[in-house]
């Protein structure tokens, strides 16, 4: 039976989801996609909550999925594998969408599956020495869990061929040179560094947070009329929801606001 497992733990106003498979670097399982996809639904519902962290435990973020259980999946009917992946589909799609910001904690590997997981997060820490592959060329596959939708939409084009036909590492500095981390950390520090991100997000204006969450996730589905349009509803539901009240008031009196939910 496989010890491959998502814990959930909260610090603060922070939810921390830890991908453990400790005897192999973290690889999940499509029982870890439907806890994560369970996790991310219990988030939404939790007005405490307002940010969510993944990390992997140990020395890795994540090593993708098994490539023995692949190996099993070929002796079965394909309809097993796809099932398999509309799971995986559902938690990328749920990070995605969700109203709480998301940030990958990257240490060590973060490979296949686990690249696309971290690639679908709000934001991106990763220690100095983190690397980053998507290696399914490798082994005769191509990728899954949308990692070649996010990094076509994140990086320059010939930069998403190296890295999904060649199927190489790509390390954490240059991947924060193009803007794809925000911020790197001193090897075992990341989980630090993004806590205290987290806890920096924590401070804003939920309803805010969301919105702007929202209006990312709708560009490339609109044209500029169109999104100037949602603009113009988030703001002016923003605009006379309290927060906003206290947001002004303290922006004047030059204090932090508290915003409660």
């Amino acid at each position: 039976m496989s010890s491959a497992q998502l814990k959930s733990t909260t610090i603060g106003q922070t939810m921390v989801l830890t991908l453990s498979n400790p005897l192999a670097r973290n690889a999940m399982t499509p029982e870890i996609y439907a806890a994560g996809v369970e996790a991310f639904n219990q988030a939404d519902a939790n007005h405490s909550i307002r940010s969510i962290l993944i990390q992997g435990e140990g020395e890795h973020f994540c090593a993708g999925g098994n490539v023995n259980r692949l190996l099993e999946q070929r002796s079965l009917p394909a309809h097993t594998q796809e099932a398999h992946l509309d799971v995986l589909a559902s938690w990328v799609e749920s990070i995605r969408t969700c109203s709480k910001p998301v940030v990958a904690c990257v240490e060590g590997a973060a490979a296949g599956a686990g690249f696309s997981i971290a690639l679908a997060c709000d934001f991106l820490v990763a220690a100095q020495n983190s690397f980053f592959v998507m290696a399914y060329v490798n082994i005769a596959l191509s990728p899954d869990g949308g990692g070649s939708w996010n990094l076509a939409k994140q990086l320059p084009r010939a930069l998403c061929s190296e890295i999904l036909m060649l199927g190489g590492r790509i390390d954490a500095p240059r991947l924060h040179q193009l803007g794809l981390v925000n911020e790197l950390a001193t090897v075992g520090q990341s989980f630090t560094k993004s806590l205290a991100l987290c806890e920096r997000i924590n401070q804003k204006a939920p309803n805010a947070v969301c919105s702007i969450k929202q209006l990312l996730n709708q560009v490339p589905e609109k044209s500029l009329g169109e999104h100037m349009q949602l603009e113009k509803a988030c703001f002016v539901e923003n605009l006379y929801h309290p927060n906003a009240q206290m947001g002004l008031d303290a922006f004047v009196q030059k204090i932090q606001a508290q915003y409660p939910m």
